[in-house]
């Protein structure tokens, strides 16, 4: 290609590159383990988040969801270590899951909220991830699900201005409370109308309606955790058809992360190797 016609494609590719993750879309579907799935090793301290990196290479996955429920400290001491072990390794630390309320009813709750979780987006920093799992919290007593949805939004706002100096988004998780529908959970996205904030879509949290409602959030994903079940519509865990829902996030050109949560009753020390290797055949097979 000479000069004249690069230049002349330079600035078409420019647009593809900055167009969102769409229908038209290819996916780009990569591969993680959540910490959560040996929550029990973790809270024993017979697992460690260094464990986790090591294992990560060891079934070939891309990257690590770190909830941080275990976390020994946010110090630079522990943080900076485990970001360079896990760079010398290829593993990408691309997310950190965090709790949070943010249905708070009184402004300084709220503030309280929007405090901790820039600390968090402080801590995501330091390790390098690119990405925070959130809560939205319970419906208080005597209010409605308007107004709680209202204090979810301001917080979700308030934070993303500070995630946002740092490169760093934060994902609304469908977790039950004012989160149980994909509806609300995209009521609230749009309120925030931040490119910081999108969903944390989680394939095991609705309590009916999986697929439709997995459906419905795919646009506004920006991480998902794949679990090994789903509920039906009697409200009964089964397994989750992962070939359907692999299909459909390539369908929705979703590129990001599939992180495995494993919740299930199989030990996860034999049950996340097994499932990440389905996982990562799934990705290739839908991945451009």
């Amino acid at each position: 290609m000479n000069r004249r016609c690069l230049l002349k494609t330079l600035p078409a590719l420019a647009v593809a590159s900055a167009m969102p993750a769409g229908a038209a879309a290819k996916a780009r579907l990569r591969t993680a383990i959540c910490a959560y799935s040996f929550r029990v090793a973790l809270g024993a301290r017979s697992m460690t988040y260094e464990d986790l990196v090591h294992l990560a290479v060891d079934v070939g996955v891309d990257g690590l969801d770190l909830t941080v429920y275990w976390f020994p400290s946010t110090s630079d001491d522990f943080l900076l270590p485990l970001r360079r072990l896990a760079y010398r390794n290829g593993v990408e630390i691309y997310s950190i899951s965090v709790r949070t309320e943010m249905t708070r009813a009184t402004p300084e709750l709220r503030d309280q909220e929007v405090s901790a979780l820039k600390r968090w987006v402080d801590a995501a920093d330091r390790l390098g991830a690119g990405h925070i799992r959130v809560f939205g919290g319970a419906v208080p007593k005597g209010e409605t699900e308007q107004r709680a949805a209202g204090w979810v939004a301001e917080v979700l706002r308030r934070s993303a201005e500070y995630a946002g100096t740092k490169g760093v988004i934060l994902g609304l998780e469908n977790h039950g409370g004012i989160t149980s529908r994909a509806a609300r959970i995209i009521e609230i996205i749009k309120q925030v109308d931040s490119p910081w904030v999108g969903v944390n879509l989680d394939t095991g949290n609705f309590d009916r309606d999986a697929y439709a409602q997995i459906e419905m959030l795919l646009p506004h994903a920006v991480n998902a955790q794949f679990k090994s079940e789903i509920r039906d519509e009697t409200g009964q865990r089964v397994a989750a058809d992962w070939d359907r829902i692999m299909r459909m996030f390539a369908n929705a050109g979703y590129r990001g992360y599939l992180a495995l949560e494993y919740e299930a009753r199989e030990d996860p020390k034999t049950a996340v190797p097994r499932l990440t290797r389905q996982l990562n055949e799934l990705a290739r097979k839908y991945s451009a």
